[in-house]
């Protein structure tokens, strides 16, 4: 993003051509959200304000200090006077808000989604003399929203070390004694002091005393995300890891440089039982809007996609491919992805080698393919589906020419010596750092794949900066003290994540139509998808999932109510259901929760059963063309996490335009054959179709408040079972 920082001088004829501009009847800034007078900044968008202070004002200089974090409708002050708005620890010594700044300038700030606000430029004193501070807070039209990030710049004369950077400090109005975190995904409940990790992009710290709250949302990368609360009363704390975490962040920053970190947002919110309701609407509107997350933001949406992973593993070959591609297209697939398996490395050219230990140098395998990978594609784009392809981002086989040229390229273990990040155990497979020309190379390769075989998708897999498999924490970032990138293992960290999402901005650049999907085991963590990864990356591979109907598609519903609101849904990849499975249909309107991607033997598939899954997945494609329905997922009210021996569902409908969407409901072996299901996001005064799926047979026609108020009946025979429904305005 894009922020405007001016000095002084600057900010004077910004002002001047600012009120010209407003006296010719033109608005710079359509809704300028930052007022400032003295050393008095006030942050405002009429939903949310913030007033901070810089020392006295007659000098500038002391600490930074909130003075008030309100919403304009409750008098309540959220922020304690002694909050410390930020903290980080320079050269070992620790620093923060109240430390002795000098404020140089306000400023106006903005980025490219309509968020504008003010940037502090701070100078520090005492021993932080030569360091700059911008503070950059943005406020977005219509949401209770400040969003903030911090650069820190060098003008010590030497080299300076940043770590245990807390981007957002604030100390709570409410006691954590009357308070719970939701932590987790914002799905498990915690009392008392709490520690953070990479499960936690956010958290909502819930008052029950007071009926109100606060979320807190962390834009970090992978395992280098940390919101933790009440270390110190009341303190709620979110930015990047501490030194004495097991993947610590550090930032060496030269002379003359700056860094920016990632940003970090709060929303606050009143007169709520808990923070389920913020969730579902003010969340999921800031990240479908204004965050820029990729899958949000990209034009190119599949609404169904084959991965072959399922049974074939990496045994297959051209002929097979292309009989599979062809019963997937007579089931109305759009998408059909070869997985893992189609490469080989120069080394191990005609030798039966295993995928994982043929990365590298990203050769066709001619036992496979003789005439390469370009007419398997052909064929798939003339029955009508987009191809794609799976890549390791950062791997390479000690069989690769590659690694054999630029050993120095590969992560280094604590000895010096080249090694494997993902798995432990005997492997041919090398860890490749992002810190060095691996990054060129891989984006090369990658390049000359998707333009020569005209590919929409491609699946980016195994670690680049730890395991989601190992243990062994220390078997993690990269050890090397000469490569470019980073000067040392702790630094590896974020200089790797850096580095894997500028190649995925880059790819994007190239082929604005790629869909990039980032698999958890790239992220680091089983099953970890987070705000960094999605705002580079439009899915990411959570799991494989093979058990069978009721089992399978009830694992799945569960993992994508866990991650839900928290992470768009239609991120959330997840694998293995097979489409030769005997209850298929039933798992598809499990999978129609998240994106729709299906696996199996389509070959096995009688011509009635194509054309049932076919239906399907026409009507699938019809309601994301009629309703964007994949842009929105939030719960249904009345249906909490999928369990045993109960009820779950989940509401995709578009609150935007409010024309309706799809809902979901499944039967997981409750006693109880029926229930009142109300919908939320329409009309009050439209009328609306409540339309059983595929067939569209009408069983209801109500206003949006009747839906909202009283609701339908849903009725199930069998013990598992699942329907779902097109919610459809008739009448404005």
């Amino acid at each position: 993003m894009t922020f405007i920082h001016r000095n002084n001088t600057s900010s004077m004829k910004f002002s001047l051509f600012f009120l010209i501009l407003l006296l010719s009847g033109i608005s710079l800034l359509a809704q300028p959200f930052a007022s400032w007078k003295g050393n008095v900044l006030v942050l405002d968008n009429g939903l949310i304000s913030q007033e901070l202070v810089v020392g006295v004002e007659a000098t500038g200089e002391g600490p930074l200090i909130i003075k008030k974090l309100q919403l304009p409708a409750d008098p309540f002050n959220y922020a304690a006077p002694d909050s410390k708005e930020f903290s980080l620890v320079m050269d070992q010594k620790e620093y923060d808000g109240s430390s002795v700044w000098h404020l140089v300038s306000f400023t106006t700030a903005g980025d490219d989604r309509r968020g504008n606000g003010a940037t502090i430029s701070l100078e520090g004193r005492e021993a932080l003399r030569g360091i700059g501070l911008q503070i950059t807070y943005l406020l977005y039209p219509g949401l209770p929203v400040i969003r903030k990030r911090i650069t820190v710049s060098n003008h010590t004369g030497k080299e300076v070390r940043l770590e245990s950077l807390e981007v957002e400090s604030l100390r709570l109005n409410f006691s954590y004694v009357g308070s719970v975190l939701y932590t987790n995904y914002c799905r498990q409940k915690h009392l008392g002091s709490y520690t953070g990790n990479w499960d936690d992009p956010l958290v909502a710290v819930h008052s029950y005393d007071a009926d109100r709250g606060l979320l807190i949302g962390d834009e970090a990368p992978g395992v280098l995300k940390r919101i933790d609360y009440n270390l110190e009363d009341n303190e709620l704390n979110a930015g990047l890891t501490h030194a004495h975490d097991p993947y610590p962040f550090r930032k060496y920053i030269g002379v003359g440089e700056e860094w920016s970190s990632p940003q970090v947002f709060i929303i606050p919110y009143s007169r709520q039982y808990d923070p389920s309701h913020t969730l579902n609407t003010v969340l999921a509107d800031f990240e479908r809007k204004y965050m820029g997350l990729r899958i949000y933001e990209t034009p190119h949406r599949p609404a169904i996609m084959y991965n072959n992973y399922v049974p074939f593993r990496d045994d297959y070959n051209d002929t097979l491919l292309m009989t599979v591609a062809k019963a997937a297209a007579a089931c109305g697939i759009r998408q059909f992805v070869i997985d893992c398996g189609w490469h080989t490395d120069s080394a191990s050219i005609g030798k039966d080698v295993s995928w994982m230990d043929n990365c590298g140098d990203w050769i066709i395998d001619r036992r496979k393919f003789p005439h390469g990978l370009k007419p398997v594609f052909d064929s798939v784009r003339k029955l009508g589906m987009e191809p794609g392809l799976w890549i390791s981002v950062g791997s390479a086989s000690t069989y690769a020419t590659v690694l054999k040229q630029h050993p120095e390229w590969a992560v280094q273990d604590r000895e010096g010596q080249g090694t494997s990040l993902h798995t432990d155990g005997p492997t041919a497979l090398r860890t490749m750092c992002l810190g060095t020309g691996w990054t060129a190379y891989i984006k090369e390769k990658i390049l000359q794949l998707v333009k020569e075989l005209g590919l929409t998708y491609v699946k980016l897999d195994l670690s680049v900066v730890t395991s989601a498999y190992v243990n062994d924490l220390s078997r993690s970032g990269c050890y090397a003290t000469g490569h470019p990138g980073h000067k040392d293992r702790e630094e590896s960290f974020i200089a790797i994540y850096t580095a894997l999402y500028d190649l995925f901005d880059d790819l994007h650049k190239q082929v604005p139509s790629l869909y990039i999907d980032c698999t958890f085991e790239v992220a680091g963590k089983l099953q970890l998808i987070d705000y960094a990864l999605c705002e580079h990356a439009e899915g990411d591979w959570l799991t494989n999932i093979e058990a069978g109907y009721p089992v399978g598609a009830y694992r799945v519903r569960d993992l994508a109510w866990w991650k839900c609101p928290v992470m768009p849904a239609s991120s959330l990849i997840i694998g293995n259901l097979a489409m030769d499975d005997p209850d298929f249909i039933e798992e598809l309107k499990t999978l129609t929760g998240v994106f729709p991607i299906v696996l199996g033997d389509p070959r096995k598939l009688s011509s009635g059963q194509k054309g049932l899954i076919r239906e399907w997945a026409d009507w699938i494609a019809s309601m994301q063309k009629k309703y964007d329905y994949d842009r929105y997922r939030g719960d249904l009210p009345g249906f909490g996490e999928p369990t045993e021996r109960g009820w779950d569902g989940w509401s995709r409908i578009n609150t935007d335009t409010q024309a309706g969407g799809i809902i979901g409901l499944f039967r997981q072996g409750s006693l109880d054959a029926s229930r009142q299901v109300v919908v939320q996001g329409l009309r009050s005064n439209g009328r609306y179709q409540v339309k059983l799926a595929p067939g569209n047979t009408v069983l209801e026609t109500m206003t949006g408040r009747a839906l909202e108020e009283q609701g339908f009946v849903v009725k199930m025979d069998r013990l598992y079972e699942s329907k779902l429904f097109e919610i459809a305005l008739i009448q404005h």
